[in-house]
């Protein structure tokens, strides 16, 4: 296992632009959807849903909105109605527009910037983190779960970015050739999304770049149940763990905090 190095991601940065930062999110979430990245999430998340009976969402740092709508379907078809309300630091608002208009109003959106460590107390519900838990440090992290906590909302954080050398090495030799094939085929279709990937590739580098070091920042099943050991309160309960992604070498970590 290698050493954890917090090095900087360029999404996280205030001064990225905003454009690729969306072209960015919209890859993540095409490839999330297309592969079916969240059908390991299913299980673990409906059992926490059984347990807690919230049926209300509210996911921090949802990016592109990631693999939310398959996980919203999902659950409906299971027949378990739930609503969901995307949040992030920065909002990529047409990707949490469109989500929201092809969900039937199960999926809302937050127009304004939401931080993860201090969520408004109006934003009652089962907390989630698909993948976005790693761009914090330990001190952030901590203030995440103890925000969760606080407020005595139920919170889960599942991750596919892994600390291995293999996917790490993966990563870095796949992801160029990924966005560039994945491009054409992300809807909606932005004549500036090609631009920015074949003429003057800053959406490949910046994957590249933040793909590679969302491995290197990724938590571990100890690394997390230290942090929630940290924060830890008689009234919580917080187990981690990891699931196998299928055909495949990786896998999906989870760390959930629930009340009793």
């Amino acid at each position: 296992m290698l050493p954890r190095f917090h090095l900087f991601e360029l999404e996280d940065q205030p001064w990225f632009p905003d454009i690729i930062r969306d072209f960015a999110t919209d890859y993540l979430c095409f490839i999330q959807t297309t592969l079916r990245l969240h059908r390991p999430i299913m299980p673990v998340l409906t059992e926490s849903l059984l347990t807690t009976g919230h049926r209300q969402i509210v996911d921090l740092c949802s990016g592109g909105s990631g693999p939310v709508r398959e996980i919203q379907k999902g659950l409906s078809a299971n027949g378990m109605e739930t609503c969901v309300v995307l949040t992030d630091r920065f909002p990529n608002l047409p990707a949490f527009q469109r989500a929201a208009e092809t969900s039937a109003g199960q999926i809302g959106f937050v127009a304004e910037s939401v931080d993860a460590r201090s969520v408004p107390d109006r934003l009652r519900g089962f907390r989630t983190i698909f993948n976005s838990f790693h761009h914090f440090a330990p001190a952030d992290a901590k203030k995440i779960l103890r925000n969760a906590a606080a407020a005595g909302q139920p919170i889960g954080m599942f991750e596919y970015p892994e600390r291995n050398a293999l996917i790490i090495l993966l990563t870095a030799i796949l992801t160029p050739f990924l966005v560039a094939i994945a491009t054409p085929f992300i809807r909606p279709f932005r004549w500036s999304r090609l631009w920015f990937t074949y003429l003057l590739p800053l959406i490949p580098l910046t994957c590249w770049w933040d793909g590679v070091v969302s491995q290197l920042r990724a938590y571990t099943v100890d690394e997390l149940e230290s942090l929630a050991a940290q924060v830890a309160t008689n009234s919580y309960e917080w187990r981690a763990g990891t699931v196998a992604l299928p055909k495949s070498p990786a896998h999906l970590t989870y760390l959930l905090g629930l009340p009793r």
